[in-house]
């Protein structure tokens, strides 16, 4: 085991282009907010480190693109995934930030995937398209993967069309946990975050045989691809 951290997961966000994701990645790691962005390109992502009922855990969150034309390149983040953020945001337009994806080279004892889908709680549409976010989650990731529901860019209560207790609804429908965000304010960033880390970790201590496994290493190389668009007014 690594004596740097007990444990290495690896968060996916996911979501419609537009919803925010790059802003509450930007916003969890680096406790930082942008007004405007290039949209991001493929695949990035962000490392912090957190501490957990006496255990260090390493987050790697990785940042999909969420145009159609990409979705190739992101379906195969999926695999071996342990958990997903699931986003929507609140505007349909937004402005952002992009952090370009560095040449590096992963190594861990213990690599899981968790998944957080986000949508805009201003973009209807955004969360219309939930439905078909999970199901490329069960298309292409592990069984058991943790995922989550987040609605971001709840401080923009005048334009906002997707009611709290209609997604919480339909969260609880599909059995899932659901929060509402701000990567603008800070609301519930942090929250959301750690409570995937902790979800993870429970499932991960009820299953002692995977402590010792070794996943491959991964590189990743990438470059920075200058495109406009909006993604992070909140």
């Amino acid at each position: 085991m690594n004596p740097e951290y007990d444990y290495l997961f690896k968060l996916l966000l996911i979501g419609d282009s537009g919803v925010g994701k790059s802003c509450l990645l930007l916003r969890f790691a680096d406790d930082s907010y942008l007004e405007s962005y290039i949209s991001t390109i493929g695949v990035d992502f962000k490392i912090r480190t957190v501490e957990q009922d006496g255990k260090t855990i390493k987050l790697q969150i990785w940042d999909t693109a969420g145009q159609e034309r990409f979705r190739t390149i992101t379906s195969s983040y999926y695999r071996g995934a342990h958990g997903i953020i699931v986003s929507i945001a609140s505007l349909a337009s937004y402005q952002g930030s992009f952090f370009p994806i560095p040449m590096c080279r992963i190594t861990c004892s213990l690599f899981t995937l968790v998944y957080q889908v986000v949508y805009d709680v201003t973009d209807q549409e955004s969360f219309n398209n939930v439905k078909q976010w999970l199901s490329e989650i069960d298309r292409y990731a592990s069984e058991n993967v943790n995922k989550l529901l987040v609605g971001n860019k709840c401080d923009l209560t005048a334009q906002k069309v997707v009611s709290y207790e209609t997604a919480k609804a339909f969260a609880d429908e599909i059995g899932i946990p659901f929060m509402e965000t701000s990567a603008k304010n800070s609301t519930n960033v942090e929250q959301a975050f750690m409570a995937m880390a902790a979800a993870i970790k429970n499932r991960m201590a009820s299953q002692p045989a995977m402590n010792s496994a070794r996943p491959p290493t991964v590189n990743i190389r990438g470059q920075p691809v200058n495109q406009k668009g909006g993604c992070c007014s909140s």
